[in-house]
């Protein structure tokens, strides 16, 4: 995962982008129902990048496979810090099929929903626009 830790790392939300399959599914530290497609993981990953702040990855954990790959991360959102994890899975072809994010503590799960919940809006016009 080293191409996603260093786009992710250096902002390049396009690299990000790039590495993400067609058909990935996103599932939310704070939503239930899954977020199936690039589009909308694509405009998600770019709208918690502007939520997150002092963002950085702190641990990097492989499985056997090469396939499963696990992110340990920090930040806050606004007053509250967080810490949490990226569990993502990639294909065949190396793109991320699977991506899995977990936060914690509760009070910075909340934040992080309120300020997501706020921006839901762009985001899915985001989706929308890029899935033409």
């Amino acid at each position: 995962m080293r191409a996603f830790r260093e786009a992710v790392e250096a902002g390049d939300l396009d690299a990000v982008e790039a590495l993400l399959a067609e058909d990935v599914v996103f599932m939310s530290p704070v939503v239930f129902k899954p977020y199936p497609g690039k589009a909308i993981t694509a405009a998600i990953l770019r709208a918690v990048s502007q939520v997150f702040e002092d963002f950085r990855y702190e641990r990097e954990l492989a499985g056997a496979d090469g396939r499963d790959h696990a992110l340990v991360f920090a930040a806050r959102v606004g007053d509250r810090e967080l810490t949490g994890c990226d569990f993502i899975h990639v294909n065949d072809e190396g793109l991320i099929d699977e991506f899995t994010v977990m936060v914690r503590p509760l009070s910075g799960a909340q934040a992080l929903a309120a300020a997501m919940g706020a921006r839901f809006e762009e985001i899915a016009k985001e989706a929308e626009a890029r899935s033409v």
